[in-house]
């Protein structure tokens, strides 16, 4: 089967695409034929070797970590799903990529696809979906009434965020360039700053938590938005210690990842702030949950661009460029 592939980590990491074997199915895997694949900024960032020391993967590996697509096989324990299913799911973080013709998928990381989208819309949900599920319902526990601030509010994950910290009764504030001030209206921000015209620290005020979306030094000037005891979850890093740990990393990972964060987690603590890093995890029953919500059209996906299967070397290039609405997809 065809899949698109890197062959090493580095500056060049020769993502081509390549004939590798068909998977085959342990007990409880699912076999699918990929209809659709959603693009996140992590892909472009595993071949790099970033994340060498915590993801692992046999090279030459296949790219890609959302999909939408069809059950063709399932394994012996699987109880959940048959051959002809509809399915999306997330498989980052397991070793293996979505972007090839098939793909296997454990059944615990798979749900029903929303029977009222398509499947390139469905593909540009599990990511950025679990990542916002996780982190302002898990970790920031966010409550109706709170204020929480999601930068890039335009982006992948800036899109989904705003809506479901809606849906749970939130007040959000959000950046964005001046053309997509309209579009994180729409959405339900409550406050739009324009960062071409104005810097967010010197707008916002007594928000309760931050999700962390935005590389440089965002985070650390979002400590002046936030009141005391509030927390700061970043799925960009610096990565932590605790991350480390609960990832079972050798001693001398927890005390880089340790360094890397302990400029900002200093600084946070001084102000009666927490900092913690969330690497988000595949969850069929969350991504069930998500699918509710978007059948209920509580949530609406946000699409930005689609590229053929032949272009996905494109889109990730596109991806790259950090000025998407919303997600990039790429459709088989």
């Amino acid at each position: 089967m065809k899949a698109l592939t890197f062959k090493r980590y580095g500056k060049s990491p020769e993502i081509g695409f390549a004939d590798v074997p068909r998977p085959t199915l342990k007990a409880d895997e699912i076999l699918v034929q990929v209809r659709a694949v959603g693009l996140n900024p992590i892909d472009n960032m595993i071949p790099t070797g970033m994340f060498k020391p915590v993801l692992n993967f046999r090279l030459p590996a296949t790219l890609g970590s959302d999909l939408a697509g069809v059950v063709t096989e399932v394994g012996s324990k699987v109880t959940r799903f048959k051959p002809g299913d509809a399915v999306f799911a997330s498989i980052f973080d397991l070793g293996t990529g979505s972007l090839a013709e098939f793909a296997v998928v454990p059944e615990s990381a798979a749900a029903p696809k929303p029977i009222n989208l398509d499947f390139v819309q469905a593909a540009s949900i599990p990511m950025v979906g679990l990542t916002s599920w996780q982190v302002l319902k898990e970790r920031l526990k966010l409550r109706s009434g709170q204020k929480v601030f999601i930068p890039a509010g335009s982006g992948g994950i800036g899109t989904f965020a705003i809506q479901l910290a809606k849906y749970f009764g939130a007040k959000v504030g959000t950046t964005t360039s001046t053309g997509n001030v309209e579009l994180v209206s729409s959405l339900g921000a409550d406050e739009v700053v324009d960062y071409k015209k104005q810097a967010f620290e010197k707008v916002l005020l007594d928000y309760d938590a931050v999700l962390g979306t935005v590389r440089g030094d965002a985070i650390e000037k979002s400590l002046g938005i936030l009141k005391p005891g509030s927390q700061i979850v970043s799925i960009v890093g610096p990565l932590d210690a605790a991350f480390a740990r609960a990832r079972r990393l050798n001693f001398v990972l927890r005390f880089v990842f340790g360094m890397m964060s302990r400029k900002i987690t200093r600084r946070a603590g001084k102000r009666g702030v927490s900092y913690l890093f969330h690497f988000v995890r595949p969850d069929g029953a969350q991504l069930s949950e998500i699918g509710h919500l978007l059948e209920a059209e509580r949530i609406r996906p946000v699409i930005d661009k689609v590229f053929p299967f032949a272009q996905a070397k494109e889109a990730l290039d596109y991806l790259a460029q950090g000025r998407s609405r919303g997600k990039v997809v790429v459709q088989m």
